[in-house]
């Protein structure tokens, strides 16, 4: 492992932090590929981490991160389209320069006939890794915990105290980003027993947004309602607020697939991983207590 490279994409992101945050406690080399040089990049250079810029939709800069590389972990900003173009680009770069190993972060709602559309990608990017003969393990996590201070729920809770998506009756297992780092680095470091294989990811404990709306405000001390909020509406909402129209139609398919029961779940592949048994709501909202305090919001 000492003389081994780990890439990673997504460093300045949660789920890319993390994972290099394991590598660095196990002694590894880390690449991070990140789109600026900025305090981030310089925080990550002085842990030793060797930083290169670039887009994933430059093949150039994917082949240059790529390059004596061992392992990587590859994931896609969901804001953004053309996953699969960047996963074609990845894919190849990786097959060209010997990469032993790819750690893929797709979705719990990737299918063939996912209505969303970035689910969809993420489906035909599975099948690309596959195709390339380069190892790879697929990851599809419910949903993440860092929902919760997404800025379509976040100043619900602090300034209302409410919590309104279109969730309806659904249930899921909040997942948290440090927990899926884990994840991604014990199979980066140890990817012999996973190599070919799709985990889904789920959290400590499944809930319905009621349970987790009570969960939050009794961690916090205050009230928080689940409201329920129509589909149409949240799209327009969404809308008012400015968000791409690529990530609109993709949280407002997610959340009737949602609806459906698609996000349902729990196991202990995270615990089987990582040794550990994944964060509860409660600890992650009490480890970041002061982003959900009025006073941390303009």
């Amino acid at each position: 492992m000492k003389d081994e490279l780990y890439l990673i994409t997504g460093a300045a992101g949660a789920t890319g932090g993390a994972a290099i945050d394991e590598l660095l406690l196990h002694g590894a080399r880390v690449r991070a590929l990140v789109h600026r040089d900025d305090d981030r990049a310089a925080a990550l250079r002085a842990r030793g981490v060797d930083v290169l810029t670039g887009d994933l939709l430059d093949d150039k800069a994917v082949q240059a991160a790529l390059r004596d590389v061992s392992g990587a972990y590859f994931v896609y900003p969901i804001m953004q389209p053309q996953l699969i173009e960047a996963t074609v680009y990845f894919a190849q770069a990786a097959r060209v320069a010997g990469v032993q190993s790819i750690v893929n972060m797709s979705q719990i709602s990737a299918k063939a006939d996912a209505q969303s559309h970035a689910a969809l990608a993420h489906w035909y990017g599975e099948r690309v890794f596959d195709w390339s003969g380069v190892p790879v393990t697929h990851l599809r996590p419910t949903f993440f915990m860092e929902w919760l201070t997404y800025g379509f729920q976040l100043p619900q809770i602090v300034k209302h105290d409410m919590l309104s998506v279109p969730a309806g009756d659904g249930r899921h297992a909040p997942i948290a980003a440090a927990d899926q780092g884990r994840v991604i680095a014990r199979i980066l470091l140890e990817p012999a027993d996973h190599i070919g294989k799709t985990y889904p990811l789920f959290g400590a404990e499944e809930f319905d947004h009621e349970q987790v709306a009570r969960i939050v405000g009794d961690t916090l001390g205050r009230t928080i309602r689940y409201v329920p909020e129509s589909l149409d509406a949240f799209e327009a909402r969404l809308g008012h607020a400015g968000l791409p129209e690529h990530f609109i139609q993709h949280i407002t398919s997610v959340y009737r697939a949602y609806q459906a029961g698609e996000f349902a779940g729990h196991d202990d592949t995270v615990e089987r991983i990582t040794g550990r048994k994944p964060m509860t709501v409660r600890d992650y909202v009490l480890q970041n207590r002061e982003i959900f305090t009025p006073d941390a919001q303009p």
